[in-house]
């Protein structure tokens, strides 16, 4: 099987989808894997180190992709790419599939098979390969590192001889993967930190951190068999900012990280809320690129509203930690790899009634095969 790597096509992406260490681990596999030259650049890994772990540098993108039996990379393929792939090869990135119609039928036109990251099953066996929640988990830690950097103040509690610094007040919203990492990350840095979620059954996750849960009654509220909060009724979303809008005034750096799979952002934080916000205070909007969960936010920019917050709308906050989310990214891609991997021949095995395959596989033969996108 030959495997290639090319840079990727969105500028502000710096990750790589397969570092050096899994480009050896597959090459002891007996797979070939090409890298495009300087796709490993930006998060510091060189030509001459894929060289070195077993890989083939080329120039030759358009070239590589016709030739590749897998094309792995971190985000969804330029439209124009596509007519490029081989029939039948294997396509594995984040595709975002149901707002990306358009590039999911040129992808079933092409007859690639297509795997979207962001579908990995959440369940035990699929954890080693579930992407979403392995650079969740650094957008959150960079959440907390970011809103600080912002904030003019210390997170700590500190005595002096000059006198004591109360610890900064950090507000989590949403506790999922990036929020119990943000939670975390803002108590090993001292701070004093609360979290809210429409989930009560992440309560103890959040105690058990050293934070404090905020109880906010809204009746029936759940979650989805993937572990995700349900979508809010507009009484509950109401009756959620009325509960959180004391908290957020109250805090110095409030997270947001709630997000819709397929489906634009809740927004959670009101305008209402953001002005009742002291100035000075940061707040970090960790779905900004599906929507955000602030009104006010900008995609990649920051917002000083007068007199009040700064609100951080930067998104893809793991590409700022580039060498690290691509380990955990590259892991994901190999460990995909390796449980479907044919040794006898050498390939990757595709049972469409495997529950992992059939939960991320969105094209294959030709056709859209997942149920949720199938509008056949």
């Amino acid at each position: 099987m030959r495997v290639f790597i090319p840079c990727e096509s969105l500028a502000t992406e710096t990750r790589v989808a397969l570092i050096p260490e899994s480009v050896q681990k597959l090459a002891k596999m007996g797979v070939s894997v090409v890298v495009e030259s300087g796709a490993g650049l930006n998060s510091n890994f060189l030509d001459t180190d894929y060289e070195t772990a077993g890989a083939d540098i080329s120039d030759d993108r358009i070239g590589e992709l016709g030739k590749a039996d897998l094309v792995a990379r971190v985000r969804k393929p330029p439209q124009e790419e596509i007519s490029a792939l081989k029939r039948g090869a294997f396509h594995i990135s984040f595709l975002d599939p149901f707002n990306e119609t358009e590039l999911i039928d040129s992808m079933a036109a092409a007859g690639v098979t297509t795997v979207s990251m962001e579908m990995i099953p959440r369940t035990t066996l699929a954890q080693k390969m579930d992407a979403l929640s392995s650079q969740a988990n650094l957008a959150g830690y960079f959440a907390v590192i970011k809103g600080a950097d912002r904030l003019n103040r210390i997170l700590p509690m500190m005595m002096t001889p000059a006198g004591t610094i109360s610890p900064s007040r950090v507000f989590v919203i949403g506790v999922g993967v990036a929020g119990l990492q943000a939670i975390a990350t803002a108590k090993r840095l001292g701070a004093r930190v609360e979290a809210f979620d429409t989930r009560p059954v992440v309560e103890e996750q959040v105690k058990s951190l050293g934070a404090k849960f905020v109880k906010i009654d809204l009746g029936d509220t759940g979650q989805t068999d993937q572990g995700y909060a349900k979508e809010l009724t507009p009484e509950q979303i109401r009756r959620q900012q009325e509960g959180m809008a004391k908290i957020c005034a109250q805090s110095d750096i409030v997270i947001t990280t709630a997000k819709l799979f397929g489906r634009p952002a809740p927004k959670i934080v009101s305008q209402e809320m953001v002005q009742g916000m002291r100035f000075g205070s940061v707040l970090v909007d960790l779905a900004v690129e599906s929507g955000g969960n602030v009104v006010g936010s900008k995609l990649n920019e920051e917002v000083q509203i007068e007199n009040g917050p700064k609100i951080i709308g930067i998104g893809a906050l793991e590409d700022r930690v580039a060498v690290h989310a691509s380990q955990m990214f590259s892991a994901n891609i190999f460990n995909f790899v390796e449980h479907f991997w044919n040794e006898e021949q050498k390939t990757i095995n595709c049972d469409l009634d495997d529950e992992i395959l059939g939960g991320c596989v969105v094209t294959h033969g030709g056709a859209i095969v997942h149920e949720r996108l199938n509008k056949s």
